[in-house]
């Protein structure tokens, strides 16, 4: 059957399978941390903007 037999995988790219699935996490969590500390405050000049204009 073909399709159907597992591949070797040499330890390089393994490795380097590895390190990009860290690097996704870690910048994942780091851009989530991010935006919780920075969101609220852009949120507030963008849209807050607006309403401190109107009055």
């Amino acid at each position: 059957m073909a399709g159907l037999a597992v591949p070797t995988w040499d330890p390089q790219t393994a490795l380097l399978i590895g390190v990009i699935l860290l690097e996704a996490v870690v910048l994942y969590v780091g851009y989530g941390g991010l935006e919780r500390l920075v969101g609220p405050r852009v949120m507030d000049v963008l849209v807050g903007g607006d309403q401190r204009a109107g009055q």
